[in-house]
């Protein structure tokens, strides 16, 4: 039985929209190779011990709108997700039903338009807890912000590795966290 979409309108809490990417001047890949290598072997771009991916619908190779992963997170809470976008230089998940978050999440390497010799690997997100249970761990322990940090901070490291070329500084981080009163704060690290 397919797992509903849990959108971030579905969720509870504050909303997080988080953004984590890498510079790399003289890549040895081009955006179109390295996102190709991303989409087919996406398991090895992820700290297995923090969030494991394991495709469950749809072929194996690059991404295709509809394909499913399960992905076993460090902690109580494991969760699936779909993917809803994939394109030659970019995908998008969504999650499903009781997934610890409900939004999206997408994956993106492009030149920068300022540098043409610089490709960036982009992670974006736009979520909320699935639930209050959720919220109070994520929000008042910070425990799943941490976690979640590590995992694409990780992931961005090995995407570059896997790119080649010189990065131009450590993985940016930011962060607009918009309470449910509409207020909102912002952090980079």
């Amino acid at each position: 039985m397919a797992h509903a979409e849990q959108t971030a309108a579905d969720g509870s809490g504050s909303w997080l929209e988080r953004r984590y990417f890498v510079d790399l001047a003289r890549p040895r890949l081009t955006p179109l190779e390295l996102m190709a290598q991303v989409q087919s072997e996406l398991p090895k771009f992820s700290p297995e011990l923090l969030a494991d991916f394991e495709r469950k619908g749809g072929a194996s190779g690059l991404l295709r709108v509809g394909d499913e992963f399960h992905i076993a997170i460090l902690g109580p809470w494991n969760g699936c997700v779909r993917v809803t976008e994939a394109g030659p230089t970019s995908f998008e998940f969504v999650t499903l039903e009781g997934h610890p978050e409900a939004g999206h999440i997408r994956f993106e390497a492009h030149y920068l338009d300022a540098a043409p010799d610089v490709l960036r690997f982009e992670i974006s997100s736009r979520a909320r807890s699935r639930d209050g249970l959720v919220a109070f761990v994520y929000d008042t322990l910070g425990g799943g912000k941490l976690m979640q940090e590590a995992t694409w901070t990780e992931f961005c490291h090995r995407v570059a590795e896997a790119a080649g070329g010189q990065a131009l500084g450590p993985v940016t981080v930011e962060t607009q966290h918009i309470d449910e009163g509409g207020h909102s704060q912002q952090s980079r690290s």
